[in-house]
């Protein structure tokens, strides 16, 4: 498979550390814990439909071939704007792209890298060649501002891959790999971290549970898509993690025994953006990925399930 364009979309409000003064949380003590300064936060006329709109509008401009001959698009959300028209249907019209599949999945922050496991499925399959993945994040919709354990870590963004079968021209990267896993039966799983209806909006009642799986699974599978290719983590030029904790992205690095300078974290300026955060972070860092050099995204989310994507320029 191979990336054919790709670009992001950040909304232009920030909320500093400092609107957390109301919970008694200082900039000093959000930062220390999670790696956060400040956070984007759409406006009142944004979602997570018009935020995807946005990112595919912007990835348009370097895609290769009409994006008529789109024939699946895939969406990737825990924060959907609405559950039955997703995201995937709402870029399907604006775009009328006619002949396409629809599908949008949701497995909280692997979202991605599932989405993009589901295009490397219906490739395989013959039912398409041609794939748009959209993820998109509007957790500020959902957190509870109050919440004192996790009502400063959300953020909103987005990000559109247009993903082929066979390489489009000769300046695309090739995803070599596709790994994901459950793991709802470890731990906490699916009450680590919940969004119910009518409950609270985004809650972590959990977070010392989700903070160890999220390092072990996270490094483990790093490690299951390099071996596949026989390749080390010295060997990456960036490993590109959810953003959910720069404590978390530390020792993962630590466990692969990776240098600090081939994490790409954009955490400090973004909050957490769900499963648009490893998406948005490839779009930042993909021009800075010289031809040949390697990156992987690996990802874990709350339910609880992980994965990891293996790329080379």
């Amino acid at each position: 498979m191979f990336i054919n364009a790709i670009a992001h979309y950040l909304p232009k409000e920030e909320v500093h550390n400092d609107y957390f003064l109301r919970n008694g949380l200082t900039d000093e003590w959000i930062f220390q814990r999670t790696g956060i300064k400040t956070r984007k936060k759409a406006s009142p006329s944004e979602n997570s439909h018009t935020m995807g709109l946005e990112a595919v509008q912007l990835a348009l401009r370097e895609l290769p071939y009409p994006v008529e001959e789109v024939d699946l698009i895939i969406g990737a959300t825990y924060s959907p704007f609405d559950t039955v028209g997703t995201v995937a249907h709402y870029v399907q019209q604006n775009l009328q792209i006619p002949n396409a599949a629809v599908v949008t999945v949701s497995s909280a922050c692997s979202s991605f890298v599932n989405a993009v496991e589901v295009v490397e499925g219906y490739f395989a399959s013959g039912k398409a060649s041609k794939a748009l993945v959209v993820a998109s994040e509007h957790n500020t919709a959902y957190s509870n501002d109050d919440d004192e354990v996790a009502g400063h870590l959300w953020g909103d963004g987005a990000s559109a891959v247009f993903i082929s079968k066979e390489a489009e021209s000769q300046d695309e990267s090739q995803i070599l790999e596709v790994f994901s896993r459950g793991h709802g039966h470890i731990g906490r799983g699916p009450e680590g971290v919940y969004l119910r209806p009518n409950n609270g909006g985004i809650g972590m009642p959990f977070g010392r549970d989700v903070f160890t799986h999220a390092i072990h699974y996270m490094t483990e599978s790093t490690k299951e898509v390099l071996k596949k290719r026989d390749l080390l983590p010295s060997q990456l030029r960036y490993i590109i993690p959810h953003q959910a904790n720069a404590r978390i992205i530390k020792n993962v690095l630590k466990q692969l025994e990776m240098q600090p300078e081939q994490a790409w974290v954009n955490i400090t300026d973004c909050g957490n953006t769900g499963c648009a955060s490893t998406a948005i972070g490839l779009s930042q860092a993909y021009n800075k990925i010289r031809k040949n050099e390697y990156a992987v995204l690996t990802v874990f989310g709350g339910g609880y399930s992980s994965g990891a994507i293996l790329i080379q320029r």
